[in-house]
């Protein structure tokens, strides 16, 4: 089997300044297809950068990329047509109901029969019924995967995710994390940017942790582990964290703190 085939993302030696600003000094790193792949970073290491690079949103300083074997200078075309970019805001219409947002996105992509694609990443995403809603009653969390399932739309082999849970509830957290295995079970590549350690360890198959501008480390959580000298074990009496026991308290992740959500109608 060929490099190419089980590549989706090559970078090598990517660099990019702003002025004086050194943001990207010099990125290797390689994403299999249908993996997820997380790039770590605190603010301002240059993960959002990368994407914008990689969605042809911006053009290098130096170095390559390519998306599935596309240049994303030479074939930006080809690059657009194979991914789709979720930023950190979600990008939907408050005014239109859920339903009207997907079946709008559907029309744009030139779509037959829009209205059962809607349908169906309503199911998919548990917003049936909230679907005739107007999204400005949704909460956080059903806007984030109301704006996940319009990227979804046109069905791209490779997703970039920039900061998916920026601003989210805990609950609202672990709705967006289900959604991301999700897509991942059904192939679909993920490359996903965060600066919570949690998410990274709940989501990715191989983490990279972006620093000053250089990947530093890149593997999988038990290759970055073996980084670290051998652990002293010590029996001490762990407590349950905050997090913890508001999820507990919440239940989240059962269907029927979800049907909740969905049928509330709170604001996040």
């Amino acid at each position: 089997m060929s490099a190419q085939s089980v590549t989706a993302l090559h970078v090598k030696g990517l660099e990019k300044s702003y002025k004086e600003l050194r943001v990207l000094r010099g990125v290797d790193f390689d994403v299999a297809r249908g993996s997820v792949f997380a790039l770590l970073g605190s603010n301002g290491a240059g993960k959002t950068t990368i994407v914008k690079i990689l969605s042809t949103l911006l053009k290098p300083d130096a170095g390559t990329a390519t998306v599935l074997g596309y240049d994303v200078v030479t074939h930006s075309a080809n690059v657009r047509e194979s991914i789709s970019l979720t930023g950190q805001f979600a990008a939907v219409d408050e005014i239109l109901t859920g339903r009207e947002n997907l079946v709008l996105v559907a029309r744009l992509w030139h779509l037959k029969d829009g209205r059962r694609i809607a349908d169906d990443l309503l199911a998919r995403f548990q917003l049936t019924d909230a679907a005739r809603r107007r999204v400005s009653t949704y909460s956080g969390g059903m806007r984030r995967r109301l704006d996940i399932a319009m990227s979804l739309i046109a069905k791209p082999p490779v997703i970039f995710l920039d900061e998916p849970t920026s601003g989210l509830d805990p609950q609202s957290r672990v709705e967006v994390w289900n959604t991301v295995k999700e897509l991942a079970g059904q192939g679909t590549t993920v490359l996903l940017t965060t600066q919570h350690l949690d998410e990274a360890e709940q989501l990715a198959d191989c983490i990279a942790i972006l620093h000053e501008g250089r990947i530093i480390a890149n593997g999988t959580l038990a290759e970055l582990r073996q980084l670290l000298p051998p652990t002293r074990v010590e029996y001490v009496e762990k407590q349950p964290t905050l997090e913890d026991v508001f999820l507990a308290i919440v239940g989240a992740g059962s269907a029927g703190s979800a049907g909740h959500d969905r049928s509330s109608g709170s604001h996040e």
